[in-house]
């Protein structure tokens, strides 16, 4: 588990709870960004516009080479659920599912481990991104977990050993390498650039367009 703690303490109202999963179902429409673990319900405040900014710049890429590949389908819009397991429903900002897999999408939320999932983590959810997603991601067997924390300038990759643990991906020449889809890369320099490189300019360098 990661050891990364949040200095920053930001005192939303306390959640409401529901005594099932099917209380919460009924309740939750697609306007509402919430998660549900055992009974707590978990509401996230609305992205900055700078963090949705780069979670749609970066998804723009994966979607592209998810796309010309025909590998799967990509959901990026911060407000997909995803069902881990009975009780467990998290709301990654993006999900990856391999096509063979596909049968796991339903009408609104995704029953079962995507094969990838990744957080862009916000002052509020460092906790959660870092710590209590990365133990369910990890036992409900998210192949890749990728942590994008721009406060901290940071990018880790942890794939899933043999062993059922996440283990971190290392940088290679400034570049991290998905093992889930392969032949596809980002440089972690690009997301603390501001203004972002353009997407017609990185879509050429990692090769998804010429």
């Amino acid at each position: 588990m990661v050891d990364v703690i949040s200095d920053k303490k930001i005192d939303w109202p306390q959640p409401q709870r529901f005594d099932s999963e099917d209380e919460f179902v009924a309740w939750c429409d697609e306007d509402t960004n919430a998660e549900y673990v055992h009974g707590e319900v978990i509401m996230a405040p609305p992205a900055s516009l700078d963090h949705d900014d780069r979670l749609t710049w970066f998804g723009t890429f994966l979607r592209l080479f998810v796309e010309k590949n025909n590998l799967g389908k990509v959901w990026g819009t911060g407000n997909i659920q995803v069902r881990l397991r009975p009780g467990i429903r998290r709301n990654p900002d993006i999900v990856f599912v391999a096509k063979e897999r596909l049968h796991l999408s339903r009408e609104n939320y995704v029953d079962g481990a995507p094969d990838l999932v990744m957080e862009f983590v916000s002052p509020e959810s460092r906790v959660r991104d870092w710590h209590d997603k990365f133990r369910d991601y990890e036992a409900a067997g998210v192949r890749e977990y990728w942590i994008i924390d721009l406060q901290l300038k940071r990018l880790d990759v942890y794939v899933l050993g043999e062993d059922g643990r996440y283990h971190l991906l290392e940088e290679s020449d400034g570049k991290v390498f998905s093992k889930v889809l392969s032949g596809f890369w980002i440089k972690p320099s690009w997301f603390w650039q501001t203004p972002l490189p353009g997407v017609h300019e990185v879509a050429k360098e990692i090769e998804i367009i010429s």
